[in-house]
């Protein structure tokens, strides 16, 4: 009989959607106990995720699994990379960006069974500025609205979209200096660019499927640098429609690289995110992809995926998060009325003197 594994599930329970509880119900219901022995951890500070993740690694962990979103993911993944221990996804997030690349389903269910399956691939991760990242990073539009979105306190893709639309019209576009380094000629190109924002994609997507590369991998050892230049109002709906069917390559105001290395330099310093939460750093901005450095456990396939699956996917999650909205109710109702109970007893007690 083979020897069972080790998994850590960290959870956040802040982070994204509803429904953390009944996610931690489906893996004591449905995770393969013949092929895992399991722990739980809950997250209660920044950098938390890191930790356990690291502790579980020097424990023997052959898998940490993220409950959560992509800081929660980016948190797990920086405590496992170059390690033997791989990591896993339970999407629970508002954007879940690498996930999605990954084809890992939003649905939970399916997500555990993933993890059943115990399929590990190598995949790649990026640098910036000594910061890993394992989705996208970048400078311009897209670490404004990152850095807004944290400032808002709000999580979510509605107020995500409000802060897109309260912000753009409003945003000036910055002259960026780029030397793209190693490409895939093994050259490198100095080139000067004013552009509304530069995103260095090591996955295809944010989230929420808004596909800012896609045709990046996350195996390739290749970086997809994407430039959208500036644009007139009108030319905003096509590409926000292309960003989300996965052809804003084909647009004209975007240009795109690919290479090992990229160097950003700006007038001032500025923010940056990765994986969509933002930092503060210099005028210089050095980004960098690291090959086959993390293990994890995914599907074969990735990126883009045929429109019927992002239709049947789209429909599956409105479905999960309408059931999570109503079980969260449920169980509200239930704590509610369960204190109802506590007090008429503790009043019965006091009127009988008791």
């Amino acid at each position: 009989m083979a020897k069972k594994k080790n998994i850590l599930f960290i959870i956040n329970p802040i982070s994204g959607t509803s429904g953390k509880n009944f996610v931690v119900k489906l893996v004591e219901d449905y995770l393969d106990k013949t092929l895992y022995d399991y722990d739980v951890a809950k997250t209660e500070y920044v950098g938390h995720a890191t930790e356990l993740a690291q502790k579980a690694t020097k424990g023997g962990a052959d898998v940490v699994c993220a409950i959560g979103g992509d800081g929660t993911v980016n948190e797990v993944a920086c405590g496992l990379v170059h390690t033997q221990t791989a990591l896993a996804i339970i999407p629970s997030g508002s954007g879940n960006g690498l996930a999605r690349h990954l084809r890992i389903p939003t649905d939970p269910l399916s997500a555990i069974k993933i993890i059943n399956r115990g399929r590990t691939q190598c995949m790649d991760y990026g640098i910036v500025n000594d910061r890993p990242f394992f989705c996208t990073c970048g400078v311009g539009f897209d670490a404004f609205i990152s850095q807004r979105f944290a400032q808002s306190g709000k999580r979510g893709p509605v107020s995500y979209l409000e802060n897109v639309l309260n912000s753009s019209l409003n945003y000036h576009p910055e002259t960026y200096e780029i030397d793209i380094i190693n490409n895939k000629e093994g050259q490198e190109v100095h080139e000067v660019h004013k552009a509304f924002l530069i995103s260095c994609a090591n996955a295809s997507q944010y989230g929420n499927n808004a596909y800012i590369a896609p045709s990046a991998s996350v195996r390739d050892g290749i970086m997809d640098v994407t430039l959208i230049e500036p644009f007139t109002a009108l030319e905003a709906p096509q590409i926000a429609i292309q960003l989300f069917n996965g052809t804003i390559d084909q647009n004209s105001r975007i240009k795109t690289f690919q290479c090992k290395r990229a160097i950003i330099r700006r007038s001032k310093p500025g923010v940056v995110h990765f994986d969509g939460d933002p930092m503060q750093t210099g005028e210089t901005v050095n980004v960098e992809l690291v090959h086959n450095g993390l293990m994890c456990v995914s599907p074969s396939e990735e990126g883009v995926p045929a429109v019927e699956v992002r239709v049947q996917n789209f429909i599956t999650e409105h479905f999960r998060n309408m059931y999570f909205k109503t079980e969260e109710l449920i169980q509200q109702n239930i704590r509610k009325g369960q204190r109802i109970t506590q007090l008429n007893k503790d009043l019965i007690r006091k009127l009988s003197g008791k």
